[in-house]
């Protein structure tokens, strides 16, 4: 990769998983009536982006959030489990209360962020981070020069913001990941620098409320 990529960053719409605080993990879980319209106004938002490609996990809600913003390019959508979210284990499908009530012992550690600490059928925050990391380095690699978007998932985003502004895995997040917001890295041979983050003024005014099924 001579030349540097401009990746636009994106996290999925909202999922009725997400609203009800339950892990998701590589739970394969749809968009929400909501999330298809935050697809839309996304889509909308990167008309005019000169995007030579769009990249996504291969679980549904980030497929679908892709296929809305290539739709308006004329592209497809290239898929890479590669970009999957961080599999959580029996984790999976429990909201926040129910594991720190069911599972103290383990909702502690991973709420203290242990780099090697793996939920039973999961993975570790180090596995998972160098997975994600590697597969947007492999991406950018094949995409020199252009500007291209990665569609994937919350436990990415935050990976990939660590890497471009050098923040520890154990350290706490203090940055959004707010679902379809427009996220700005650039990728270099020396690695990924951070250009913008969770601009998301294109959902201004969008709630569930206004929308139907």
């Amino acid at each position: 990769m001579e030349q540097a990529t401009r990746i636009v960053l994106i996290r999925h719409g909202e999922t009725l998983w997400n609203r009800a605080t339950r892990i998701q993990g590589h739970t394969d879980i749809p968009l929400s009536p909501l999330g298809l319209a935050q697809a839309q106004r996304l889509a909308e938002a990167l008309a005019d982006e000169p995007l030579a490609a769009v990249y996504s996990s291969d679980l549904a809600r980030a497929r679908q959030t892709a296929d809305a913003v290539a739709g308006r390019h004329g592209l497809g959508v290239q898929l890479d489990a590669g970009l999957r979210e961080r599999a959580f284990g029996r984790f999976e499908g429990l909201s926040w209360d129910e594991i720190h009530q069911g599972y103290p012992e383990d909702a502690a550690r991973w709420r203290r962020r242990e780099p090697d600490f793996a939920v039973g059928g999961g993975e570790s925050l180090t596995l998972f981070s160098a997975r994600c990391v590697a597969a947007a380095r492999r991406i950018c690699a094949a995409h020199g020069g252009d500007i291209i978007a990665l569609v994937a998932h919350g436990g990415v985003l935050d990976c990939l913001y660590r890497a471009a502004t050098r923040v520890s895995l154990e350290a706490p997040r203090s940055w959004q990941l707010g679902n379809a917001s427009i996220n700005r890295l650039l990728a270099t041979p020396e690695g990924f620098s951070l250009i913008g983050w969770n601009d998301d003024g294109h959902l201004a005014g969008l709630s569930a409320d206004d929308i139907t099924a």
